[in-house]
C-alpha cells in the first residue's frame, strides 16, 4: 500500500493554511521546500512507498547541506511538519517526523541602526518612503503587515493600529506622534493606506534600501533591520521585555530575548553606575607602611 504525494502534499497546504493558520508567506515557503524535496516521486502520479520517501529525503537534506544553519533548519521543518501531519492522519505507518532533527543554529546579534543613524534615515526621507520607514522604525511592524495596512485598521485618534499578524495573531500597535502626523497627510480615502491596493513587499525592500543608501549608511538597509532597531531602542530605554513581546507580535518570550543585547558604550555605562568595582566606589587609601 503506497502513498499519493502529490495529493497529499496538496491537502497539507490547505492544512496549513486553513486550519493552522499559516502566513501566505509560510504557506510559500512550505510549497517551495516540498517540491524541491519530492517534485521527481509526485510526478509519478502513482503510489509511492515509505521507504521511497524516506530515501528522497534523505537525498534533500543532503542536498540542503551548503545551506545556512537556519536556511536547512526551516527545510527541515517543513518536512517534519509534512511527516508529522500524515502520521496524524494515518497516512503513513512510521513517524518519520522523529528521524529529522534540526541542526543548533547560532544566536546572532540582530542587525540594527543606531539612534543617530535611524534620525539621518528619517531625514532623508520624503512623502511615501517616510510612511513605510515610520511604521517600521515606529510601530515596529514587520514589512508584510507595513504592506498590508488598511484604514479600517488605524484609529488615528487613540494613535494605535490593529494588526493581524503571523498565525492570524491580532495585536495593538501603539504609535509615536509623528508616525500619526504622516498618516494624517495622507490620503484615507482609499482601501489601503498606499492606494487603491497594498504595497508590493518587493517595491518596499527597494525603497527602504534606497533610503539608507541616501542616508549614506556604511551596510545596506532592509526592512527587517527598522523593526529590529524600534525593538532595540525601546528596550535600551527601558521598554519591559513583556510589553515588547506583544508590540513585536511574538507568541513567545523566547523570541523577543534576542533583543536584549546592548551596544558596547551602554554595558560600559552600565557597568560604571551599577557594578560595586565602578567608578561610583571611592579609591582605597594607600596602605602607609611606616604606620604602626
Amino acid at each position: 500500500m503506497g502513498l499519493m504525494l502529490q495529493q497529499n502534499m496538496d491537502k497539507f497546504l490547505k492544512h496549513m493554511e486553513f486550519v493552522e493558520t499559516s502566513s501566505p508567506l509560510t504557506i510559500k515557503s512550505y510549497k517551495k521546500d516540498l517540491e524541491q524535496a519530492f517534485s521527481d516521486l509526485a510526478s509519478l502520479n502513482r503510489p509511492v512507498t515509505e521507504d521511497q520517501i524516506l530515501s528522497r529525503t534523505r537525498e534533500a537534506l543532503t542536498a540542503w547541506g551548503p545551506l545556512s544553519p537556519a536556511s536547512r533548519n526551516r527545510k527541515a521543518s517543513t518536512l517534519k511538519s509534512f511527516f508529522n501531519y500524515l502520521f496524524r492522519e494515518r497516512l503513513i505507518q512510521k513517524p518519520l517526523g522523529d528521524l529529522i532533527h534540526a541542526a543548533k543554529v547560532p544566536k546572532k546579534i540582530p542587525d540594527y541602526l543606531s539612534v543617530d543613524e535611524a534620525i539621518s534615515v528619517l531625514h532623508k526621507s520624503e512623502k511615501k518612503d517616510r510612511l513605510l520607514f515610520l511604521l517600521l522604525y515606529g510601530g515596529g511592524l514587520r514589512v508584510s503587515e507595513a504592506c498590508q495596512l488598511k484604514w479600517t485598521n488605524v484609529d488615528l485618534k487613540k494613535k494605535i493600529l490593529r494588526i493581524l499578524g503571523k498565525g492570524q495573531k491580532e495585536r495593538l500597535v501603539a504609535l509615536p506622534d509623528l508616525t500619526i502626523t504622516e498618516l494624517k497627510r495622507t490620503n484615507q480615502s482609499e482601501i489601503y493606506v498606499w492606494g487603491s491596493k497594498e504595497l508590493n513587499q518587493r517595491t518596499a525592500y527597494s525603497m527602504i534600501r534606497t533610503l539608507g543608501a541616501k542616508a549614506n549608511l556604511l551596510r545596506p538597509l532592509h526592512p527587517h533591520a527598522l523593526r529590529h532597531s524600534f525593538a532595540t531602542h525601546l528596550l535600551s530605554s527601558g521598554a519591559n521585555l513583556r510589553t515588547l513581546q506583544e508590540l513585536l507580535g511574538h507568541q513567545s518570550l523566547s523570541a523577543t530575548e534576542k533583543y536584549t543585547h546592548l551596544s558596547v558604550d551602554q554595558l560600559a555605562r552600565t557597568m560604571e553606575k551599577s557594578h560595586p568595582l565602578g567608578n561610583q566606589l571611592k579609591p582605597l587609601r594607600p596602605v602607609n607602611k611606616n604606620r604602626r
